[in-house]
């Protein structure tokens, strides 16, 4: 079977890989499609994300779907083989059905799919089989085709950036800043919570009609429109992952209200002016990843066909390179998908 590893800065290779023996726990999934994410584009082109630098050839990749192949002898009550699934990336993991969140997403030592946060490193899902635990699986409905499911990790990340806010959203007007594919994303999550006004903002034209694709009322382009008033959003969120994005939304809210970093900004001293914040009593809400929103992005998808629109670009696991230079170009790409195996939603 094939992996798409990477060995270092620049050094990414699809290789050829042989299948462990399914451990006695554990359900063999055999992967369909894998969404790209910022932390792949960043092991891919650093050999590093964040702190977190590739110290062993690494399989990335945590946004992944696909269907049973095999269940250990040990696991009890888990999917039947030939079952469509999303996996949650994490360990530990909530149970399957979970609507209280028990704050695992912060659990000290947690892993995660496609990680080098530990050692030996957490390998991903870009491989044609891959082994989880029988609680990482999520049955997808019959609705959902896994070409959309594949959004459900992505979308559960904005899911729980948006719980964040609480009762603020509803009846809210909202700035999204940055439409990328977590932006669009946070988009969708935000009218599903009842905002009532959503506004997103990006420098390249096209993630942005991607955003009105989603649900967005209006878009702003930086530096082709008329720039953010100030003091005139209920709430912002940070999408972009970028400084002067979150000086933007620092700057957009209104007084008493709340700007959400849901994107991941750089490492180390950042010079952002915070006096606003004081001066506003603006609430600031930081979000990691996701806890138990996993099972309602699924039923968000489920329901929602126009989610379509977040994908843009789908390649064979052979153009990988391919896939990781078009998801890199946010000029002409929102979620690029990779298509690791044989999608049975479409056979004849």
């Amino acid at each position: 079977m094939k992996a798409v590893i990477a060995h270092g800065a620049g050094d990414l290779r699809v290789e050829e890989v042989a299948e462990p023996e399914l451990p006695a726990e554990r359900v063999a999934v055999g992967i369909v499609y894998g969404g790209i994410c910022g932390s792949d584009l960043h092991y891919a082109k650093n050999g590093a994300n964040g702190a977190y630098t590739i110290a062993e050839p690494l399989t990335l990749g945590h946004e992944v779907v696909g269907v049973v192949e095999a269940v250990g002898a040990a696991v009890d009550g888990g999917p039947p083989v030939g079952t469509r699934v999303a996996i949650h990336p994490a360990t530990p993991t909530p149970q399957p059905g979970q609507t209280d969140g028990g704050g695992l997403n912060l659990a000290v030592g947690g892993t995660y799919l496609g990680s080098a946060s530990t050692t030996p490193h957490t390998q991903g899902g870009f491989v044609g089989v891959l082994h989880v635990t029988p609680d990482q699986l999520r049955p997808l409905p019959e609705s959902l085709p896994l070409a959309r499911a594949v959004l459900a990790e992505p979308l559960a990340v904005a899911i729980h950036g948006v719980s964040r806010l609480g009762d603020r959203v509803r009846g809210a007007r909202v700035l999204v800043s940055g439409a990328g594919p977590i932006g669009s994303l946070a988009v969708a999550a935000l009218r599903a919570a009842g905002a009532a006004t959503i506004v997103a903002t990006d420098l390249q034209d096209f993630p942005l009609s991607v955003a009105r694709a989603v649900g967005a009322d209006a878009t702003v382009q930086i530096g082709a429109d008329a720039p953010i008033e100030s003091e005139s959003f209920d709430l912002a969120v940070e999408a972009a992952g970028a400084v002067p994005s979150l000086v933007t939304c620092l700057d957009a809210v209104r007084r008493g209200g709340a700007v959400l970093q849901l994107g991941m900004l750089p490492a180390g001293p950042l010079p952002v002016p915070l006096a606003g914040l004081i001066a506003k009593e603006v609430a600031l809400f930081g979000s990691q990843r996701f806890d138990v929103e996993l099972d309602r992005a699924i039923e968000l998808l489920a329901t929602t066909p126009g989610l379509d629109a977040v994908v843009s670009d789908t390649f064979g696991i052979d153009a990988a390179s391919e896939a990781f230079d078009r998801a890199a170009d946010s000029s002409r790409s929102a979620k690029v998908v990779i298509a690791v195996g044989p999608d049975p939603d479409h056979r004849v």
